[in-house]
This record gives C-alpha cells, sequence and structure tokens, in this order.
C-alpha cells in the first residue's frame, strides 16, 4: 500500500505473480485477520481524526510552494465552495491531469445524459484544466483529505448517488464513509500493478475490509482483473483504458493559424510534459541539433505550467533565446525555444510540431506521460525508457512501430534529426500510432453499459462487503 499523503491522493496496493503466472487466489479473512484489519482501519481513521491541524499546517506549507490553492482551501477540508445541484448527481474523482483527460469523454457523456456531474481532482494544474475544459453539467471541486470529519462534511453536502474514482484510487476512508451511506462506489479504468498487489498482499487484514466494500471494478486489463479480483473486489470487469478513448484534444484555429504563421517553414520538434530534469536535456539537444538543423525551432511544454519562468531562465543561462508563452511573448525567427507554459493548450502544440518526445521518460523512475493524445494528432512519437506505471500503454504502441524509444539525449537529438529529415518515415510512425489507438478503443462504450444499472436505477447494487 502506498501510504495517502496530501500530495496525491492516489495508491499503488496489490498482487500478482511475474507475467504469466496464474491469478493468485482470492485473500480470505480468518476471524484473527478480521480482527486485525478492523484494528488497522479504526486506527486510520481516528489518526485521520486527530490530523486536522497538522494537515492544516501541511496545506499551509504546500499553498506557499504552489502546490495548493490558498483561496479554495475549504474544499479540502470537506467545506464545498458552490451549491448541491437538484436531483441525483454522480461524483467523479479523477486524481490528477493524466486521470482527468482520461476521464474527460466519460465525464461528458454523464453530465449529457444522466444530469449533473461532480468532478474532484487534487491538484492546482488539474482544477486550473477543469475550469477551462469540463462540458456543460460538470463543475469542479477539490477532493477532501482522507479524513472522517473532512469526507463527513464533504458528503453531508454533496450526497452523491454514485462515486467513480478513476484508475488505482484506493483511499480507506473514503470507502468506508461511501459504504456506511450505501453509496456505491466504481473503480473505472481500474489498474493494480504487481508491485501495488504484492503491497496490498502484505496489508491483507486491510486489504480485506477494503476491497470487498468496492461495488464494481472496470479494469484496463484482464491481468489488472485478476490481481482485482483476488484482493476480494467481488465484481470485477475488463473495459479497457479510458485514456485511449479519450477525445481528441482542440486547438484555438486563431491561436493555431497565429503560430503557424510565425513558425513558417522552421524544423519544430516538440518536448511534451517534461518533469523536472528533462528541460536541461532538451536544451542540450536544441544546442546540439541546431547547427546540423538550421533554422531548428524546440518547443518545450512542461507538466506544471507555473514552472515556465524558472526553466526559461535555465535556458537562458545556456545562451540559449526563449520565448515565453504565458508572458505573451511573440515568436519571433531569433528564438531557439518557446515554452508553451499554459494551461489547456496541448491540442495547440501538438498540431505544431510534426514530431514530439513525451516526457517524465527520460529521468530516473520518470513514469511516463500518456502518449495517446500526440498519436490521435498523428504526431511522431518519441519517449525515453522510463516510462513505468504506463507500460501496458507503451509495450504495444512500441510494437505497433507507433513509438520510438530513445535512452538518452544523444539518441534523443539522433531521432529528432532523423524524422524532421524523412517524411516518409515520420509519417509512417505518425500513422502506425494513429491506427493503434483506432484499433484499441471501445472503453467508453463497455464503461457505459457497466455503470447503467447503477446510473438508471433508484436501487443501484451496492455489496454488504465487511461487517461496518
Amino acid at each position: 500500500m502506498t501510504t495517502p499523503t496530501p500530495d496525491r491522493p492516489a495508491t499503488e496496493p496489490a498482487a500478482s505473480g511475474p507475467p504469466g503466472a496464474p491469478a493468485l487466489p482470492p485473500a480470505k479473512a480468518g476471524w484473527l485477520s478480521q480482527l486485525i484489519g478492523k484494528a488497522l482501519l479504526a486506527a486510520y481513521r481516528l489518526f485521520g481524526t486527530l490530523a486536522g491541524p497538522g494537515l492544516r499546517r501541511v496545506h499551509a506549507r504546500r499553498a506557499e510552494r504552489g502546490k495548493e490553492d490558498p483561496a479554495r482551501r475549504g474544499e479540502r477540508f470537506g467545506h464545498p465552495s458552490l451549491p448541491r445541484p437538484e436531483g441525483r448527481l454522480v461524483w467523479l474523482h479523477a486524481a490528477s491531469v493524466g486521470e482527468l483527460n482520461a476521464a474527460r469523454a466519460l465525464i461528458g457523456t454523464l453530465a449529457k445524459t444522466h444530469g449533473p456531474v461532480l468532478v474532484t481532482t487534487g491538484t492546482v494544474t488539474s482544477a486550473r484544466i477543469a475550469a477551462a475544459s469540463l462540458p456543460a453539467g460538470a463543475f469542479h471541486q477539490y477532493v477532501p483529505y482522507d479524513t472522517p470529519p473532512n469526507l463527513d462534511r464533504f458528503l453531508n453536502h454533496w450526497r452523491p448517488d454514485l462515486a467513480i474514482v478513476m484508475e488505482s484510487e484506493i483511499w480507506p476512508a473514503t470507502i468506508t464513509a461511501l459504504a456506511a451511506r450505501g453509496i456505491p462506489l466504481i473503480s473505472a479504468s481500474a489498474t493494480m500493478s504487481p508491485r501495488s498487489a504484492r503491497g496490498w498482499r502484505k496489508l491483507r487484514p486491510l486489504a480485506a475490509q477494503l476491497f470487498p466494500r468496492i461495488a464494481l471494478s472496470l479494469a484496463q486489463t484482464q491481468e489488472d482483473a485478476d490481481r482485482l479480483r483476488a484482493l476480494g473486489v467481488a465484481q470485477v470487469e475488463v473495459a479497457g483504458n479510458l485514456k485511449i478513448d479519450s477525445a481528441t484534444l482542440a486547438a484555438d484555429p486563431q491561436a493555431l493559424a497565429l503560430m503557424q504563421q510565425a513558425i513558417g517553414t522552421r524544423p519544430t520538434w516538440l518536448a511534451a510534459s517534461t518533469h523536472d530534469g528533462e528541460e536541461a536535456i532538451i536544451g542540450a539537444v536544441h544546442i546540439d541539433l541546431r547547427h546540423r538543423l538550421p533554422g531548428l525551432l524546440s518547443i518545450l511544454v512542461p507538466r506544471h505550467p507555473e514552472r515556465g519562468p524558472e526553466i526559461a531562465e535555465m535556458l537562458c543561462a545556456k545562451g540559449l533565446r526563449v520565448a515565453l508563452r504565458s508572458a505573451g511573448e511573440a515568436l519571433t525567427e531569433a528564438h531557439d525555444i518557446y515554452i508553451g507554459d499554459t494551461i489547456g493548450e496541448m491540442g495547440l502544440y501538438y498540431r505544431l510540431a510534426p514530431v514530439a518526445f513525451i516526457g517524465k521518460t527520460l529521468i530516473p523512475g520518470g513514469g511516463g506521460q500518456n502518449p495517446l493524445e500526440a498519436a490521435r494528432l498523428e504526431t511522431a512519437l518519441l519517449a525515453g525508457p522510463n516510462f513505468g506505471v504506463l507500460e501496458d500503454i507503451y509495450h504495444p504502441l512500441i510494437e505497433a512501430g507507433g513509438i520510438e524509444i530513445v535512452a538518452d539525449d544523444m539518441a534523443l537529438a539522433d531521432a529528432v534529426e532523423t524524422l524532421l529529415n524523412s517524411p516518409e518515415a515520420r509519417q509512417d510512425r505518425a500513422r502506425r500510432a494513429a491506427r493503434f489507438v483506432e484499433a484499441q478503443s471501445g472503453a467508453l462504450a463497455a464503461t457505459l453499459s457497466a455503470l447503467a444499472p447503477y446510473l438508471d436505477s433508484d436501487l443501484a447494487p451496492h455489496p454488504e462487503g465487511p461487517e461496518r
């Protein structure tokens, strides 16, 4: 189990053997195990109840670093900033930007066909994206910290009829609070890595108190389904990965036309969703390539836009000429690097560059970012080898020839040069990625079908789970 922290409400819990091994049998809890599990859960809830002053200090420190929104502090402690809409309400939680993007099509469909959708996330960047992109009928709040007092305030106000969590969110106080109120909890696009599974197996008594309370898990793969079932989720279906069915990113036509005009015929590539440590690599790649590709423009889009000014300062210190979009600096022929430090414009940046490197893959333990948004826009894709938890996307995409893995900055520079100099190779790579996405689609339809009994019935099924 990954210990829940205010940084990011997600967990890595549960177990399975190596690829090809038979699924582990469901975890069984005898009377002693049940007693231990109840004690662990009670201790967690008690700690959360007593942690209020400490959490407030943590929130204040995080706000000073720009990781929390002080103006919406109350939401993190269960105090709503909006009224509850009339009628049935679906609560969907997406931890951060990646999960929110994956859930976008599901949110839009639910809001259109089943009424209001309360969307919660836990990061400042995801909140900004939600504000800019949520469809009519959906609205955003910050998720409350996972403690009984915060959740009681949150649930007393919102009274959701159904709760949906994206991917790997397992929060003990949230699960037990929903079960106590008879609110069905469904995990959509659910994942359970072998490492997470092993962690939960070590905490089998606690797992036996939590996983049976999940009404339904809609797993991304059969392997995920086997691990979730082994942990005690009674109803598990394989529905696929909602990231693959995400809507194509939009771009403002006027902004796109202006940027295309400013770029002209310059050879251009994109480093998307970069993390600390990768921007220096991108700068080194540009310095290496600018003599081989005269007029080269590198577009750099950091995963956390607030880092834009510090990245610009670092690159300028290397002698590079940088334009910062958030500062309204117009791109000219004199600029080497254009930093796209804005919210909700990834669709614009992908359309500007025929070659895109996907970030969080060239730093140790990176973990990867979703490459499928770029694949839908027929971009030739590159990534580093550290894509970690997204291996279920990267490995088949690699096998399909839709993305090339580069080991380091030198390999990245060579790959960018090759693709920019070879339209045929570039177009073939982009077409393969687009075909992969099309072939893998269907998760949204499968998810909506599985959700139908919970959305269309006032008496939606709910597991009894462990004794409360």
